[in-house]
């Protein structure tokens, strides 16, 4: 039976709400869709608390939320929050205070969890026909790896190296000084290289996948096609276009990475870091490309939620 089913998603830069028309193997189509820039990971203080500004911002969207949600006839509401709450040290308080004020209930996913739901989106998107899938998604607080064979990834990492994250703690300028583009380039590779085998030791993928916002601004920079030409265009992102963004965005002035294709205002101060994150990504888990990916988190709960639906 086909039922309407919203999403609330608090992520570290953006909170979105998604209402979809859905049923159990269909493709879930997209009905609605309202989203803030709350920016929720710049709102902890030295202690890694939420403050009471942001936490006012997010229970204003979130009353928003609902009732767009009742308006447009949600039937099941899923909430998740990812890692600007998981990293709070009171982000268990202010989601109770949410529940008791709204009703919502607003899970915290973990890290690994992120992994797994958007792998679980790729390997819908792309079907058994892609053989190994890995993963690979850049957010505002972490970076998220999974690869596998199944629905289930065989390996699934999270590792807090979001663009996001990366811009507000390594730069204190922009365009970003050379020492400080030296001292991030080795610090995010230092992690990830902390972690390959984890997930090579499953072997090669048959088809490697990036999602997020960061990954397809930077596939738009590097030459791929418009989000106006539609989901289904193929869209790939090349190691060597790559490694030369990672090495340009950083001494780019913020007007004229605005300039760039496809870069929204927003994304600007983080596309730097984001570059670096991506370029590690691909060279030390031996990716010489990367085909972007519409489906992402978001989907992956979706799916998840349909699957247990009637079970």
């Amino acid at each position: 039976m086909a039922m309407r089913l919203g999403v609330l998603d608090v992520g570290s830069n953006t909170v979105h709400l998604l209402v979809v028309d859905a049923h159990r193997g269909a493709r879930p189509l997209p009905a609605f869709s309202h989203k803030a820039e709350l920016r929720l990971a710049a709102h902890l203080d030295d202690d890694d608390r939420l403050s009471a500004e942001g936490e006012a911002k997010l229970t204003a969207f979130v009353a928003e939320a609902l009732q767009i949600a009742e308006d447009k006839g949600v039937e099941d509401l899923v909430a998740f929050a990812t890692s600007a709450v998981r990293d709070a040290a009171n982000g268990e308080e202010v989601l109770t205070r949410l529940r008791e004020d709204m009703g919502v209930d607003i899970s915290v996913l973990s890290g690994a969890d992120e992994a797994r739901l958007t792998f679980l989106a790729v390997r819908r998107w792309f079907g058994w026909s892609s053989g190994r899938l890995l993963v690979v998604d850049i957010g505002g607080g972490s970076l998220e790896v999974a690869s596998g064979i199944d629905e289930e990834p065989d390996a699934a990492i999270s590792l807090p190296l979001g663009a996001g994250r990366l811009t507000r703690d390594w730069f204190s300028a922009d365009p970003v000084p050379p020492e400080e583009v030296r001292k991030l380039r080795k610090h995010v590779r230092a992690e990830i290289a902390r972690h390959v085998g984890e997930v090579s030791r499953y072997g090669a993928p048959d088809h490697a996948v990036a999602t997020s916002k960061t990954f397809k601004q930077l596939a738009r920079v590097a030459g791929a096609a418009a989000s106006a030409e539609g989901p289904f265009v193929r869209r790939v992102l090349r190691h060597p276009g790559l490694t030369e963004l990672a090495e340009k965005l950083p001494r780019m002035s913020p007007e004229e990475r605005a300039e760039l294709p496809g870069v929204s205002e927003r994304r600007v101060p983080q596309l730097p870091a984001g570059a670096i994150v991506a370029d590690a990504a691909m060279d030390l888990f031996g990716l010489p490309e990367l085909e972007v990916c519409p489906w992402a988190l978001r989907e992956g709960v979706i799916l998840r939620r349909l699957d247990t639906l009637g079970t």
